[in-house]
């Protein structure tokens, strides 16, 4: 059979398409810069605040980001790509500048939180953007690993750009931020308004209610809502093992999120530089691979990339844990790893979710995965903050290692699930589709 090569199809660049995939990148590096490079250094080292402390307030941002994920699906396929990512980045505005110019922790805590629900909207806009895109084609996984990459650029670039501004000055680091919320906001003027599909089905049922009077536009809402649960609750059948697992992928992330930087730079010495430096080979393997790794999961599926990718990932990150004192060939090497680990599941894992939604309330349902999946983001950073203030650096690194390894042995148990009972695979390897019975 004949590999892939690693080009992006050309009829995903859409303009609904591109227009998402710069929003990503833009959203996610001032994500990264706030929260990996401004705000650790800031509560740990101006605030004197514990790791805990930080911890907590980065869960926040996570909380509410997942707090609205489910509500945020749901309403694109009613209001549209266009007015739902507007709101949201405009909140997502007054958050960064309620951090850029308040010092009380207090005002800190609330723009984390602001500045997660802000973002909420973004990745169920994308997820049905891409499912749409790649309905008629079959490529889900290459414009999965198309847009991993300006998820990934971005939260790599944030961090890696802001060091060198930092030295500069702060006011300039915030100027560049707001400077990319605001293009966002234009961006998000040119998306498509509301849904085709969900609004020729609303259309009759609006025809036939009274929301003349306020009273009626609630219990009008109220009705659709309970009519989307519904709808949901008769179309998903998953095993019970995915919950845990959507839970599990996010939490090992969330475990390091809080404490990479300090560890980088207490436990292994390195300066700010040698940091960035570190996220652009780590980071850079992940995204060498995702459009390669893409390609050949549309073709071959997903079951054995995530395999790989886990268990690659349990293993790295274990050894990472005890990085400090090994030669620095080795401490690279262990990042090449990491990196080349999330290239087989970061493509593959959206791709085997993305066969499980029904066919009516997409966005609902992708809303209500991703909340799941995103209180592993939440957990995350408070258990990190308590393992390394009892237990030590290496602590969450174990932890996430840990994790990990839970999540390789879960899904050997899915993939399992994917044969049906007479031994043919429950879809044609061709169509490069997992599917979970």
């Amino acid at each position: 059979m004949e590999i892939p090569l690693p080009k992006v199809n050309r009829k995903l660049l859409t303009p609904t398409f591109l227009c998402l995939w710069t929003m990503m990148f833009l959203i996610e590096f001032v994500k990264g810069a706030l929260l990996v490079s401004i705000l650790p250094v800031y509560m740990g080292d101006v605030l004197g605040l514990s790791a805990l402390a930080i911890g907590l307030s980065f869960s926040t941002q996570y909380i509410g980001d997942n707090l609205f994920r489910a509500p945020a699906g749901w309403l694109i396929s009613r209001i549209g790509f266009r007015l739902a990512m507007t709101l949201g980045i405009s909140i997502m505005l007054i958050a960064v500048l309620l951090i850029a110019f308040t010092h009380q922790i207090g005002y800190i805590v609330l723009g984390c939180a602001l500045l997660g629900a802000g973002t909420s909207p973004l990745w169920p806009c994308v997820m049905l953007g891409v499912s749409s895109v790649t309905e008629k084609n079959q490529n889900f996984a290459t414009a999965m690993g198309v847009i991993q990459i300006s998820s990934l650029g971005g939260t790599g670039l944030g961090p890696v750009l802001i060091n060198f501004l930092v030295g500069i000055s702060y006011a300039l680091v915030f100027s560049v931020l707001l400077g990319c919320i605001g293009a966002v906001l234009l961006i998000s003027l040119a998306l498509p308004g509301v849904v085709k599909e969900a609004e020729e089905e609303e259309a009759p049922r609006r025809g036939k209610v009274n929301t003349s009077r306020p009273f009626d536009k609630l219990k009008h809402l109220q009705g659709r809502l309970v009519r989307t649960i519904g709808e949901v609750r008769r179309n998903i059948h998953v095993s019970r093992l995915l919950y845990p697992a959507l839970f599990l992928q996010s939490f090992a992330v969330g475990l390091l999120t809080p404490v990479i930087t300090l560890f980088v730079r207490t436990e292994l010495g390195l300066s700010p530089e040698q940091f960035s430096l570190m996220l652009i080979v780590g980071g850079g393997f992940t995204v060498l691979g995702l459009i390669p790794v893409g390609r050949l999961v549309d073709q071959w599926g997903t079951t054995s990339f995530l395999n790989a990718g886990f268990a690659l990932a349990a293993v790295s990150i274990g050894l990472f844990a005890y990085a400090k004192g090994m030669p620095g060939l080795l401490v690279w090497g262990l990042v090449i790893l990491i990196g080349a680990s999330y290239a087989c599941i970061l493509p593959s894992w959206n791709t085997m979710v993305s066969t499980l939604l029904p066919k009516k309330e997409k966005g609902a349902v992708w809303g209500f995965f991703l909340a799941i999946q995103g209180t592993g983001m939440v957990i995350g950073p408070v258990v990190s903050g308590r393992l390394w203030d009892f237990f030590g650096p290496h602590a969450p690194f174990l932890a996430s290692a840990g994790a990990m390894s839970l999540l390789f042995l879960i899904h050997l148990r899915l993939s399992h699930k994917n044969v049906r009972r007479d031994g043919q695979e429950a879809l044609p390897s061709a169509a490069g589709r997992d599917r979970l019975e």
